[in-house]
Parts: structure tokens; sequence; C-alpha cells
């Protein structure tokens, strides 16, 4: 196995691992971008204000994204899987 084809599939694990985290991460931005306005409008500081709407938004994320995540994830892995005799010579 080359060390280019080492890079490649550590390339292709990041990429998909971003994939797979966007949604969740760019939800969880969004919500406590949100709840940290409406802190600093109210002066309210409490820590766990952010908490519950940020577990609620991952949560629909993971059950409006959770399919296709699962898709990418697959078909990584049968990719992945499938290279394996490739690996060996």
């Amino acid at each position: 196995m080359s060390p280019e084809n080492v890079m490649a599939m550590g390339s292709q694990a990041i990429q998909v691992t971003l994939m797979v985290a966007a949604p969740m991460l760019l939800i969880a931005l969004a919500i406590g971008l949100v709840v940290s306005i409406f802190q600093a409008a109210t002066q309210i500081n409490e820590t766990t204000l952010s908490f519950i709407p940020k577990l609620v938004g991952i949560f629909l994320s993971l059950i409006i994204a959770g399919p296709w995540m699962l898709s990418v994830l697959v078909d990584y892995m049968r990719q992945m899987f499938s290279g394996i005799p490739g690996m060996i010579s």
C-alpha cells in the first residue's frame, strides 16, 4: 500500500466525517447564536439556557438528516471494504 493511497483514504475519511457532522454542528451553532442574542438582549446570564434548545435542535437534525447521514456512512464503508483486496497486493 503506497503512501498516496493512505493519504487519499485519510482525506476521504475526514471529508466523510465533516459531511456527516456538519448538519448537527450547524444547527447547534445557529441555535447557540440565537440564544446568545436573546441572553444579551434580556441580560439573562444562565449557562443552562442554551442546553435544552441545542439538544432539541440536534435531535431534530438527526431525525431529518439521519437517513442521509447513514447512507453516506454505509457508502463509505462499502467502498472501504471493497478496496481491501487492492490493499493487500
